[in-house]
């Protein structure tokens, strides 16, 4: 499956975005999705997964009650809403599939190539 990650952009602290997951290649329904991002020089950090259908989601304390991973299997596409953006959020998102379970690591068969989120304070 290709994965094309949309939707980052500069945002005021407070604001929100909503960055989309474009799928194509194999059945997008087959494949439990996530949400990585990564500041400048530190680790890919895990923010957001949801299962195949839609109905059972996780998120790290960082970002529980603010972000809101979704998904349409006849779009083909995953979404994370973000709310509350705080500067701390600025990073590059990248989306994440796997067929096989839903990962909170970065141990996902296929990624995209990632936008950038900035946040001003």
């Amino acid at each position: 499956v290709q994965l094309q990650a949309s939707g980052g952009g500069l945002v005021q602290a407070g604001g929100s975005l909503r960055l989309s997951c474009a799928a194509s290649g194999d059945t997008f329904s087959m494949y439990y999705m996530g949400w990585f991002r990564q500041a400048p020089g530190k680790e890919r950090e895990f923010v957001a997964a949801i299962n195949r259908s839609g109905t059972t989601t996780y998120y790290p304390d960082s970002v529980k009650g603010r972000f809101t991973i979704s998904r349409d299997n006849a779009k083909n596409t995953a979404y994370l809403q973000m709310n509350s953006l705080k500067p701390e959020d600025t990073a590059v998102y990248f989306c994440a599939a796997d067929r096989r379970t839903m990962l909170f690591t970065t141990r996902y068969d296929y990624w995209g190539q990632g936008t950038l989120v900035t946040v001003s304070s």
